[in-house]
């Protein structure tokens, strides 16, 4: 059966690449070299219409991983709290979380995203732009937030030192004897000082947005676009955060509650120092395939016009007429991000067991 199986390919990929040489396409990805003559409208890395198509696909790889990264950060922010509110003795805050979860889990995510998509696009014009806080600015041209500006190069070089640092600092701050609590104050004690000194010493400087003229200029722009994604990416996965993170919290028995009221600890420590490291040991195996389904949703951005991996590889295939290339990129580019992710969170639930079994 395997070997007709590979028979059958066999065939499929000489019936293609015949088909490919009678219209004057030449299989194989030396496409990758010529230049685009498209232009990407939200990049975060150089590009221009002369750049390659392998350039352009890496804008699409890069536009791709800020918003999965953005979204699990927020996600797992908000799911936590909201997983926390749905246990809640309150009544109104438990059925308000209730609600919440059941109207977005029971919604389609493509749904959710065209609603804030025309949301963001709804917003008043830039001069009557909406500022809910001093220095924050909504309206249909793109969300308007403060931003941090490097006067140089050695300034960015001193920032990604003070984050690697600190990122150090919180994963091996345990192996010398430092609490939890002391190594994530540490580190952030550690980026305010780093970035106090940038600021003090002319390195770097924050730039608040302004509104001048009939447009909003100075800060960080996030396009109505990137917006839209993240927060319906966000949204749509803290529901799902929030199950997760309460089927762990009841996991633990009911008395590790009681033995830790008999210690005098109060809530809050109960949770932080008892309850939670023992419901992350059912909570990390769940959150990995959350993440990995946040990162594959992503791909739907092409419906909202965010400039994707998905939707840059598209253009690509049909300026260059290589669509068998392209996908099998694609599908390389998405395996290699899936892997990473679970190698990442496989490791990190293995050492939550491994702690689990020296108790």
């Amino acid at each position: 059966m395997f070997v007709g199986i590979l028979a059958l390919l066999g065939l499929f990929g000489q019936s293609m690449a015949t088909n490919m040489h009678r219209v004057g396409i030449t299989p194989g990805f030396g496409f990758l070299a010529r230049p685009t003559n498209f232009e990407i409208g939200e990049t975060l890395i150089a590009y221009s219409s002369q750049s390659s198509f392998a350039r352009a696909i890496l804008v699409g790889l890069v536009n791709t991983l800020v918003v999965s990264f953005v979204g699990c950060v927020i996600a797992t922010i908000l799911g936590v709290a909201l997983g926390v509110a749905r246990m809640s003795s309150n009544p109104l805050l438990a059925g308000s979380v209730r609600a919440y979860v059941e109207l977005i889990r029971n919604t389609p995510l493509l749904l959710q995203l065209f609603f804030w998509s025309a949301t963001f696009h709804a917003l008043p014009s830039a001069r009557k732009a909406l500022q809910p806080v001093e220095g924050v600015f909504l309206s249909n041209r793109g969300i308007y937030i403060p931003a941090l500006r490097f006067e140089s190069g050695l300034a960015e070089i001193l920032a990604a030192a003070g984050i690697l640092a600190a990122i150090l600092l919180l994963l091996r701050g345990r192996r010398i004897g430092l609490s939890f609590r002391a190594r994530a104050l540490g580190s952030g004690a550690g980026l305010a000082i780093l970035f106090l000194l940038l600021a003090l010493s002319g390195l770097a400087r924050a730039e608040l947005p302004a509104l001048k003229g009939f447009n909003i200029v100075g800060g960080l722009s996030l396009t109505p676009e990137f917006a839209a994604l993240v927060v319906g990416l966000f949204v749509n996965s803290s529901a799902l955060v929030a199950e997760i993170v309460r089927s762990g919290i009841q996991s633990v028995p009911q008395g590790q509650w009681e033995a830790a009221r008999s210690l005098g600890l109060h809530p809050g420590q109960i949770f932080r120092l008892v309850i939670l490291p023992q419901a992350l040991r059912v909570i990390t195996p769940l959150m990995t395939s959350n993440y990995l389904s946040l990162t594959k949703n992503s791909s739907l951005a092409v419906a909202i016009g965010y400039p994707d991996l998905v939707s840059i590889i598209n253009t690509a295939a049909n300026q260059t007429g290589q669509a068998l290339e392209t996908i099998i990129i694609m599908v390389a580019v998405y395996l290699a991000i899936s892997f990473s992710v679970s190698i990442a969170m496989n490791r990190y639930n293995a050492r939550q067991a491994l702690k689990g079994l020296s108790r």
